[in-house]
């Protein structure tokens, strides 16, 4: 076993990012001290149940949150800049060129008063100086990048005029349009159907190849998950509870909950009139998080110091981390 967390030239960290949220009758803790690394042409799959924080994390790294009702805490960079050190300038200016996002519902995402070819021109030139000409022949080769029949008709639509899969496609479109070094994708395949879904993350994954691109793909879905990152960190109540190359994770998963998360898939190998597994009880409340470890009343393996503090996070091979008292004890999923 590694003692101590491994070191690499990364192009996004964060460390000990806490987020709480303070507009409610009580704080909610949604992230609680997460770590994460992000090598430059890598992805890193964010997955879990609803709740777990996932896009809290995401938008963190965008600076999103609202500051009157938000406490964060931490260090985020992204290249050389500290995020959480921007002013509202800068990370205008930060959005767009340096990271930008994939929203999970394009709809609602997207201006529905302007054309998409309009929306996509507009931001070109307000990070960039080029002629209204120059960023409308970028839209378009943006489009035929992104696999849009029809390209120049379709800079004319209008978002609601657009299907669910042709909207994803112009909004990825609208993400890359300044040339971002990180991509944030925040669940952009739930809305989708299924052989839609396969398209869009064929798509992402060709296109993060093709531009080199960071990317940090959040997703509830560890089937979507596998097919994209180099590396999975699984969250949990606000921590990042496992993280590892994907493989490794599928393979040979040491935390309870990922584990959990892997026999609740319905596959080919669940046979005719078999239950599937399901993860009994609920996440805990964020705003009263227990001392322990937040999965231990839903854990089989659960052992009564398992409620008394936070486990340790555990270095394994292959960069391979998990906060569990039984991290070491292999198990097959």
């Amino acid at each position: 076993m590694i003692s101590t967390t491994p070191t690499h030239d990364c192009f996004v960290e964060v460390k000990q990012l806490h987020v709480t949220f303070t507009g409610g009758k009580k704080p909610v803790q949604a992230v609680s001290g997460v770590d994460l690394r992000v090598q430059r042409g890598e992805v890193v799959a964010l997955i879990g149940e609803s709740g777990s924080g996932k896009s809290v994390t995401l938008r963190s790294l965008l600076g999103l949150h609202a500051a009157k009702t938000t406490h964060i805490t931490g260090d985020i960079r992204v290249g050389d800049q500290q995020v959480l050190q921007l002013s509202p300038r800068e990370l205008s200016s930060f959005r767009g060129r340096v990271a930008s996002m994939i929203f999970q519902e394009p709809l609602l995402a997207l201006d529905p008063v302007y054309n998409l070819g309009q929306q996509i021109t507009e931001t070109i030139r307000r990070h960039e100086n080029v002629s209204i000409q120059e960023a409308h022949q970028r839209a378009l080769a943006l489009f035929e990048r992104v696999r849009i029949p029809s390209p120049e008709r379709r800079l004319q639509a209008y978002p609601h005029e657009m299907s669910g899969g042709m909207r994803q496609r112009a909004m990825i479109a609208l993400a890359l349009a300044c040339k971002p070094q990180l991509l944030l994708a925040d669940e952009p395949t739930t809305a989708l159907d299924a052989t839609v879904q396969i398209q869009i993350l064929l798509l992402l994954r060709e296109l993060q190849k093709d531009l080199g691109l960071a990317v940090v793909f959040v997703t509830h879905d560890i089937g979507a998950a596998v097919e994209v990152a180099d590396r999975i960190a699984v969250m949990y109540a606000g921590r990042i509870v496992e993280e590892g190359p994907a493989r490794t994770l599928l393979r040979q998963p040491r935390h309870p909950y990922t584990r959990a998360l892997l026999q609740s898939r319905a596959d080919g190998a669940l046979a005719k009139g078999q239950r599937l597994e399901t993860i009994a009880g609920a996440p805990p409340d964020l705003a009263a998080l227990p001392n322990g470890c937040a999965f231990a009343t839903r854990c089989k393996l659960a052992q009564p110091q398992c409620e008394l503090k936070q486990p340790d996070v555990s270095w394994l091979e292959d960069n391979h981390s998990v906060r569990c008292l039984r991290a070491l004890e292999p198990q097959t999923v």
